[in-house]
């Protein structure tokens, strides 16, 4: 289960070459995140080349100590 979606996606070369970069950063300024999903996809036309990534997370649930046992 999922809680939100993050989409980054890029079609100029510049872009492409940084899109993993923009990934990582973003992932540890939102490191009370976890991953629980990713599609990748890659689309072209006689032009372009669009790579996407899209992220689903959900907020990390503190460790919660096990029951005590009577």
């Amino acid at each position: 289960m999922f809680t939100g979606v993050k989409v980054f996606s890029a079609t100029k070369a510049k872009e492409r070459e940084e899109l993993g970069e923009n990934v990582t950063r973003w992932m540890k300024s939102n490191s009370d995140l976890e991953i629980v999903d990713r599609v990748v996809a890659q689309s072209s036309d006689n032009e372009f080349h669009c790579y996407t990534l899209v992220l689903f997370y959900k907020h990390k649930t503190a460790q919660q100590p096990p029951p005590q046992q009577p």
